[in-house]
């Protein structure tokens, strides 16, 4: 019983990182026109498998994709500078459809994982009481 517990802890921490990493696509791609800022990508904790491992992956720290802004012609802008130019963002739409989308297959593939789990100890118990 306690390996069906255990996948079930290891998958809704995949859940919830994957959730977390929707979150933060979600940020970038609400900021994308956001002069100056700069793109968020979470950092995962992950520790070698052993058979005694109760914890999936964590999320780490927030970090700030250092990729170089855009610098922006538009002299009628606020924020332009004497030459005409502001700062952008870094964020790449392309980059972050692609980020959301393999984070929601991980996600789904966790789900699926938790929902048999839960499936199989249910059905575990069941031969149990009889």
């Amino acid at each position: 019983m306690t390996d069906l517990s255990q996948s079930l802890t290891i998958s809704s921490d995949g859940l919830r990182l994957q959730s977390q990493r929707l979150r933060h696509v979600s940020e970038n791609v609400a900021n994308a026109d956001t002069p100056g800022y700069q793109r968020k990508l979470l950092s995962v904790k992950t520790t070698p498998f052993s058979l005694s491992d109760t914890q999936g992956p964590q999320a780490g720290r927030v970090i700030l994709d250092q990729t170089p802004v855009q610098e922006i012609y538009d002299p009628a802008h606020p924020l332009a500078d004497a030459s005409g130019h502001y700062r952008g963002s870094n964020v790449d739409l392309v980059i972050e459809i692609a980020d959301a989308r393999a984070a929601q297959r991980a996600y789904e593939a966790n789900l699926k994982m938790f929902q048999q789990a839960r499936e199989m100890s249910g059905s575990l118990l069941e031969l149990l009481r009889k």
